[in-house]
């Protein structure tokens, strides 16, 4: 496991294929938006569907604080597609099947068993200005990751 990105930190650039196999590149999409990058344990489970929904609800206040959502969970990009077509998911899903981008941001497993909730609010020049970590309590991701949204808006 790699060392745990924090606050202050430059974000690991990675490439990811989205849910419809189109590449993902960290490092162009912070060139143009704030980005929210939330890792999450698994596609349909009940925590994880509340905390993708709750970004879904929020989503358009995102998108006008200049931020953009991205999930990552090692689920299959078909596994993704079926996940944001039956909640209505407006933002990207990414497949990091073999973990690297999880270990590269140090995103380790709650009780050693399931993969770790966290969300990391990256700046338009790369550096992580928020972490947040809650296996338990899967919506405040949202509300703290907003907060700094609006404040590096502001």
């Amino acid at each position: 496991m790699g060392a745990a990105v924090r606050v202050g930190d430059q974000a690991p650039d990675f490439t990811l294929p989205r849910m419809d196999g189109a590449p993902f590149h960290l490092s162009e999409a912070i060139r143009r938006r704030v980005v929210v990058l939330y890792f999450y344990p698994k596609d349909e489970t009940m925590g994880c569907t509340a905390e993708a929904c709750a970004f879904r609800d929020q989503y358009d206040v995102f998108a006008a604080a200049g931020a953009e959502v991205v999930g990552v969970s090692a689920d299959s990009a078909d596994s993704h597609r079926r996940f944001a077509a039956h909640h209505g998911l407006p933002f990207v899903l990414l497949t990091d099947e073999a973990g690297t981008v999880r270990t590269a941001y140090g995103v380790g497993k709650a009780l050693g068993l399931f993969d770790g909730r966290v969300t990391y609010v990256i700046d338009r020049r790369g550096i992580v200005r928020h972490v947040f970590s809650s296996r338990i309590n899967p919506t405040r991701h949202v509300a703290e990751a907003l907060q700094i949204v609006k404040r590096l808006a502001a």
